[in-house]
């Protein structure tokens, strides 16, 4: 497996989002989460099965016909899309693609891979908190199977 590779994987577990799928998709995934009760929709993602099932993908040709792979190396970037989707996440997921973006570019895959994984580790079992919900799907499932929307931080 090349440097490439390895870094990508460790992209899907770090921020899920940008392989096509909600965090909380993969982590549900991951964690098997609808054995223990909670009904969470599987996803692996849409970029490791090449699919165009996700909100930018489908609606960007660059991303369909593979010509860029971050939307900020698009001439046209940011767009309508990205812009709409990052203001949505700002609102309620607490994060932005377009700062995870400008990190990336800034900094390097390798710097912003570690400050996500900082980000985003459990203080309790080390796992992954959900950028989704704000919730561990390891040691939180007992707070997941309560809440009524499942894909926020809080039951309002």
């Amino acid at each position: 497996m090349g440097k490439e590779e390895q870094n990508l994987k460790r992209f899907y577990r770090a921020t899920a989002v940008w392989i096509g799928t909600s965090a909380s998709g993969f982590l549900a995934m991951r964690h098997d989460i609808k054995n223990k009760g909670i009904p969470m929709t599987y996803c692996q993602g849409c970029r490791p099965r090449d699919k165009k099932c996700a909100f930018l993908k489908k609606r960007c040709e660059r991303l369909l016909k593979h010509s860029v792979t971050f939307c900020s190396e698009c001439p046209e970037f940011p767009c309508e899309n990205i812009t709409h989707i990052d203001t949505r996440y700002q609102k309620f997921f607490r994060m932005s693609l377009l700062e995870n973006l400008a990190s990336i570019k800034t900094n390097g895959m390798e710097q912003f891979l570690r400050a996500e994984e900082e980000k985003w580790r459990c203080p309790n079992c080390g796992g992954t908190i959900s950028c989704h919900n704000g919730l561990c799907f390891v040691c939180d499932t007992a707070l997941l199977k309560k809440k009524k929307q499942l894909y926020r931080w809080d039951d309002e």
